[in-house]
């Protein structure tokens, strides 16, 4: 099996993942199976999940795997659900890697990726709303408020009157060159601010960090006493995302004021241990310079019940 891409922080995240033969895995960002590859060479196995049809499809000829590989073509916000339909109730590790895969960026007439012109689509699941649908139908605002929110764009609303003006927006390059020229970019510059606004439509179109929230609470119920949750994330919603969804369930709940006594705590703790955010090296970032802004965060899971969770990404 040829491996086409490099999976960030591989070693890191098979270490954290502390599997044994036998064990079940979830890798919930199957991608181009570059995890995958590694928990079935310890032995397990692995449940993979992808929204993308193109990623379940190229898994299809891995059938010297025989039994060990499961594919589910879904979101990973329907874990709980899969799993239970293949009547699993619990495994020892679950995995995700965060975001677009360089799979999908790479490929232009998918849209991701402002590098090469493609048509302005960004849809993991190829259906439902694209970039393009967004961007041409949205109000003004909504547009500026996505790309604040998603993107940390500070000059959203410039953006988003020069997205208006410029109707109708058809391929990567339109949109990336209403972003430069309402921000003035310069060839040259160190990096392109359309970069922002990219994320931004991406996470809004694919409905991304909802679905994280979903996801690391399906981790949370599924994953057995002593299990592992590995998560690799790329950007900083993300990241504050899993660090808080960790962090409140290592203690018990958000972090009181220093200045009033210690309340208790409204539940036990759902995770016995949390590890500190793991980056990548320089030997890792010069191989792969994706690994850059990459993050690791692990946990092992308690013996306590799940917790009822509201909405992560607020």
């Amino acid at each position: 099996m040829a491996v086409p891409h490099i999976p960030v922080l591989l070693d890191e995240v098979i270490e954290a993942a502390a599997l044994q033969p036998g064990d079940l895995v979830i890798d919930a960002t199957f991608g181009a199976g570059g995890y995958t590859r590694r928990l079935l060479a310890s032995g397990a196995t692995v449940h993979a999940f992808d929204r993308d049809p193109d990623a379940i499809k190229a898994a299809q000829d891995w059938s010297e795997l025989g039994t060990r590989l499961i594919l589910y073509p879904r979101r990973f916000s329907e874990l709980v659900s899969g799993m239970a339909e293949a009547g699993i109730a619990s495994v020892q590790a679950i995995v995700f890697d965060i975001g677009v895969s360089s799979m999908q960026l790479d490929q232009r007439e998918r849209g991701f990726a402002f590098a090469s012109d493609g048509p302005l689509d960004m849809r993991m699941s190829q259906d439902g709303m694209s970039a393009a649908d967004f961007l041409n139908e949205a109000d003004e605002a909504e547009i500026a408020d996505v790309l604040f929110t998603y993107g940390e764009e500070r000059q959203s609303r410039r953006i988003a009157r020069a997205v208006k003006a410029a109707r109708p927006l058809v391929t990567t390059g339109d949109f990336a060159g209403v972003v430069r020229r309402a921000l003035g970019y310069r060839m040259g510059a160190p990096k392109d601010p359309a970069t922002r606004s990219f994320q931004a439509v991406r996470i809004h179109v694919n409905g991304e960090l909802d679905e994280l929230a979903a996801g690391l609470a399906a981790a949370e119920t599924l994953l057995a006493p002593g299990g592992r949750l590995a998560v690799v994330s790329f950007h900083s919603l993300e990241d504050r995302m899993v660090k808080r969804f960790l962090r409140e369930g290592s203690d018990g709940g958000p972090t009181g004021s220093r200045h009033l006594p210690d309340l208790p705590s409204a539940h036990p703790p759902a995770f016995s241990k949390v590890s500190r955010a793991i980056r990548a090296g320089e030997a890792e970032v010069a191989r792969n310079p994706r690994a850059r802004s990459a993050t690791l965060r692990w946990a092992i899971r308690s013996a306590a019940p799940a917790r009822n969770h509201g909405s992560l990404a607020a």
